[in-house]
């Protein structure tokens, strides 16, 4: 089997498994803690997102210069100096992180969050236990970023996978046999994410080979990826702005309660990234190894393959959370009430995502040719467009009018970013990206939602109806997908044909 192959094939088994367990617990979450407490989770999982923005680039970049290496473009010197120098930054931007999020808590516990059953005190306390949680959170990425970048995705995805089971079991273990707080929840992610890093720090430091001298801070290695870095810094604060304004504003101007609704919903529909991640984590050292050795027409291939991948996968799970959603919500939870609050806000946001997904691949393929300044500058014009009217909608429209705008900001990507970046890159595959990788396999997955939808079930009263319902609707719409898809529906058949045939 090939590098890439094992690569997706591990990063499916393995992130499969971590979302498996984030989505199997959080019916309990909710029961355990309430809505309310749920809504800071959400409000955790927003903070970590914004304070993506410290880490300065640093993920990224490790992770391409890590696949640099191994194409031979470092020095086992300069590699070891890269990340001494990123380390010793890391450590010392995350006691920073956490003291000014503990300073906050009050604040943010008495002036923006909107309690109406958690106390003042217990929303701080959360807070400040959640300041720790995000600061030791921030320091496994660059571990991470380093795996990836060095191919070791296969014993990351294992590893994830195990503590990802433990993180989750025991989070649900502390809450049912020790204290149902969300202090208690804290607690527990603080401790397996100070676990995390050290075992992932182990990995990285055994996965390179030692320097001739001890690696040290090196003013020169910082400098030779500081063009790059910066770039990425100006993605991922963009993209920041572009993906969690709308959260910002919703959890200032709605209740703790109704802004869980909101999270559920995008957590649900991140779904999605879990299937597209993978794909993009495979495929991308591979792509920066191609560019480094100038082989444009296994490059061409190779991000095809990709993006047609990722839609054939992706659309059916767009149809069925689009035009199911009160169903898969009620399969999933067993909790009507819990179904009729979310599916509308599932049903618009569940569109933004899975366009945004499509874009992925060709975001891979420019931070592969090292050029960010389209992905800049295409971000400032859509943050100019869409802060101004998240002010104007949130208020009138809530949620939902939040939600419409994230889909309305992906179709411009996908209709106007992709032009300009088929210009320098890969010229002569914009209109098969468009047409072989997006429209045709989606359109199959979508023709038959359409036909499912007059047969779904009448009643939200019997789980086991839906599920049979969904899955039955899920494989036929993936059956279409991928008979619509000219580059994946044959590797598929071959694979077929060696596990019948051998």
């Amino acid at each position: 089997m090939s590098l890439i192959k094992r690569n997706l094939v591990a990063n499916y088994l393995g992130q499969g498994w971590v979302a498996l367990m984030g989505l199997a617990f959080i019916p309990l979450y909710i029961r355990y803690l309430g809505m309310e407490a749920y809504g800071l989770i959400g409000l955790f999982v927003l903070i970590q997102a914004w304070l993506a923005l410290l880490d300065m680039g640093m993920t990224p970049t490790l992770n391409r210069e890590m696949a640099r290496f191994t194409a031979g473009a470092h020095s086992p010197q300069s590699i070891n100096d890269l990340l001494r120098s990123l380390e010793i930054l890391c450590f010392l931007l995350a006691p920073l992180i956490a003291a000014i999020l503990w300073a906050c808590s009050d604040w943010l516990a008495s002036d923006w969050l909107k309690a109406d059953r958690l106390p003042r005190a217990v929303v701080a306390q959360a807070i400040s236990l959640m300041a720790v949680v995000v600061a030791l959170r921030f320091v496994e990425g660059i571990y991470r970023g380093s795996l990836f970048g060095l191919q070791k995705q296969v014993w990351y995805n294992g590893a994830s996978a195990v503590l990802a089971t433990v993180r989750q079991a025991g989070a649900v273990a502390v809450l049912v046999w020790i204290s149902p707080t969300i202090q208690a929840f804290f607690l527990w992610q603080g401790f397996l994410s100070l676990v995390t890093i050290v075992v992932l720090a182990q990995k990285v430091h055994s996965a390179l080979p030692e320097s001739p001298k001890p690696p040290g801070f090196s003013r020169k290695a910082i400098e030779d990826v500081l063009a790059f870095a910066g770039g990425m810094i100006g993605i991922t604060l963009l993209g920041i702005l572009l993906t969690q304004v709308d959260k910002v504003l919703l959890s200032r101007l709605m209740t703790l309660e109704a802004f869980g609704y909101y999270t559920l919903a995008t957590t649900i529909a991140g779904v999605l990234y879990m299937i597209i991640i993978p794909i993009t984590q495979s495929l991308y050292p591979s792509l920066v190894e191609l560019f480094t050795q100038q082989d444009q027409v296994t490059m061409a291939s190779v991000y095809h393959q990709g993006a047609q991948l990722i839609t054939v996968l992706t659309a059916p799970v767009l149809m069925l959370l689009s035009f199911f959603s009160e169903g898969v919500i009620f399969m999933w939870s067993g909790d009507a009430v819990l179904a009729q609050k979310t599916s509308v806000i599932l049903s618009v946001l569940v569109i933004g995502t899975f366009l945004n997904g499509l874009m992925y691949m060709p975001y891979q393929l420019q931070i592969a040719h090292g050029s960010t300044g389209l992905i800049v500058r295409t971000n400032v014009v859509a943050v100019a467009l869409l802060v101004p009217a998240i002010f104007w909608a949130v208020p009138r429209y809530g949620a939902v009018g939040a939600a419409w705008l994230w889909a309305l900001l992906n179709v411009g990507y996908a209709l106007i970013y992709l032009q300009f970046m088929h210009r320098r890159i890969l010229q002569q595959e914009k209109w098969r990206w468009y047409f072989a990788d997006v429209l045709r396999p989606a359109g199959g997955s979508i023709i038959v939602g359409l036909a499912a939808f007059a047969l779904q079930p009448a009643a939200f009263q019997k789980r086991w109806l839906w599920l049979i319902f969904l899955l039955l609707t899920g494989l036929l719409s993936l059956a279409a997908s991928l008979l619509m898809a000219d580059r994946i529906r044959p590797k598929f058949f071959a694979i077929m044909n060696r596990a019948f045939y051998g």
